[in-house]
């Protein structure tokens, strides 16, 4: 399945966000994630289905100044 992930065609055989993050190995610690445009709370992530040309968008917090 083809995604549009941050901006990227990326496939995928991720069917959730949990999934996904797992498949692109980032930790869910400080990061949140929206599916077309809506934020996800990490409490659906695990069902959250993905389909197939979803735009998905991770964010993840960075420390520094």
């Amino acid at each position: 399945m083809i995604l549009i992930l941050n901006g990227q065609p990326t496939d995928t055989s991720a069917t959730t966000i949990t999934e996904l993050l797992d498949e692109q190995n980032i930790a869910a610690d400080g990061t949140a994630v929206a599916v077309s445009e809506q934020v996800v709370p990490r409490s659906q992530w695990e069902t959250t289905p993905l389909t197939e040309g979803a735009a998905v968008e991770i964010l993840t917090a960075v420390q520094g100044g």
